[in-house]
Formats: structure tokens, sequence, C-alpha cells
């Protein structure tokens, strides 16, 4: 199983070497801004010398689902532009938000805007959409959302580079079981593709996203572990820097174990 953690992008071989991770998730400048991402130079390079795979994580602030064009529109725009210089730097998937629609409108409205941006996509790397932890018309908080969703993505010709991101800590804070939540969410997308692993310092169902370092929250620790043999995909921390050395290394002794 690989494992590793986000990194900053300025550092992104050297601090993924530095606490033994195999991998490394990116942002490919301000996650908050909807600026052009642009590919460092020599990254994918540094990367390949050091086994270092990469995945990149889109802006935040990209939401395909809305209905406002001056919010979707860009979306679409950006999170190719993203997947362009993920595949620049033979990255592994590039990992986005569900988004949501507004309180007043119809689910389906933001499935079907997702349906268009999906057939529109050159997605030269896979598009792993990532589960989400709150949000009353959120695309992807509850079993429910991700099966319309699929539903709605079926039949489409890019549906095989559309892959899923589990969250642990979003997964918790939505409310899922985490006991079932892989065999859940594998029944509906057939596929889990990246684990996010993180801890959560709120209770479950809580809709609140605060990551905090493992064995500091509220997820037990036996019912991780089973989570992620049972996904057997490539584990990515998004707890604090500080923390990822301690946890790759324990991460690996117990699921060894």
């Amino acid at each position: 199983m690989k494992i590793g953690c986000h990194v900053d992008l300025d550092s992104a071989t050297s601090r993924a070497s530095a606490v033994g991770a195999d991998i490394a998730q990116i942002t490919l400048g301000d996650p908050q801004s909807w600026k052009k991402p642009v590919p460092p130079e020599g990254l994918r390079e540094a990367a390949a010398d050091a086994g270092i795979g990469l995945y990149v994580h889109a802006a935040y602030v990209i939401n395909v689902a809305s209905s406002n064009n001056r919010i979707r529109i860009p979306s679409r725009k950006l999170l190719q532009q993203t997947i362009d210089a993920a595949a620049e730097l033979g990255a592994a998937g590039v990992i986005v938000h569900g988004g949501h629609v507004t309180a007043g409108e119809e689910q389906q409205l933001g499935y079907d805007n997702w349906r268009k941006c999906v057939d529109a996509l050159d997605a030269k790397v896979p598009v792993l959409i990532e589960n989400t932890a709150g949000g009353k018309k959120a695309m992807m908080r509850h079993l429910e959302s991700v099966q319309a969703l699929w539903d709605t993505l079926s039949g489409s010709e890019n549906l095989d580079r559309i892959g899923l991101c589990l969250d642990t800590c979003h997964a918790h804070a939505a409310g899922l079981d985490l006991s079932t939540v892989v065999q859940d969410l594998r029944a509906i997308t057939g596929r889990i593709d990246l684990v996010h692993c993180n801890d959560s310092a709120d209770a479950p169902g809580s809709g609140r996203d605060r990551h905090v370092p493992w064995g500091q929250g509220l997820i037990d620790e036996g019912t991780l572990l089973a989570l992620l043999r049972d996904a057997d995909a490539p584990v990515i921390l998004e707890t604090p820097t500080e923390h990822h050395a301690d946890e790759i290394a324990w991460l690996r002794d117990h699921l060894d174990g």
C-alpha cells in the first residue's frame, strides 16, 4: 500500500522523502485562487528520481455543480487546466471536491452539470471526486447523493476516467458508517482510487471538517485500519505536517502487522 501526505509545492519531493512517503499530494498554487495552475519546472523529474508518486488537489473554489454561470464556467475551465498541468507532471490523478447547489435548487441540477463537465473533459489523468463533510445540497455527502451523481454520469464516454477519493474525516463528519463505507461506496462507484486518511475533531454527523492528528480525534483506530485494508488504495495524510513522519511509520507498522 502506497502511503504519503500533502506537502508544500516548493519542497514537495524533499519533504515527502524526509517523512518516508511513497506518494505526495500538492496544490498548484493558492487553492482559493482562480489563477491558472502552472506545473513547476523540474518537479516531474525530481519526483521520479526520488521515487515519489504525485497527486494534484484541484483548487477549492471549483464547483462544477453550480447553476451560477460565473462559478460553473470558470470551474470547468480551471479543472481542465489543472488536469493538463497534472498530466505534465505525470501525476496519478486530480482530486476535486464534489461541489453543491444552493438551498432552493434541486440537486439533480448539480448532477446534470457534473455530467456536462465530465462529457467535455480531456481527462488526460483520472479525476477523483472527493466525498464531502457537510452541506444539505452537496453532491458527495450522503450515499444517496453519490448514487445519484454516478447514475447521472452513467453512459459518459469519460466515466472510466472518473474515480473516487474517500476522505475518512469527511465520511465521519457526514455521518457515514466507517465500518461499511468502503463496501457502500464501491457498490455505487465500482472503485476507490485514493483515501484521504484524516482523524476528526468532531462527532459523527456533525458536518464539520476539522482534521486532527491520528489518535487525537474521534475516529476509532481499529475502524480506520480496517477501512484502509478494505479500500486497498493509496493513502494520503492531510493531518498537521509535523505529525506526518510518525503517522506514516505508524500506518506502515499496523497495516503490515
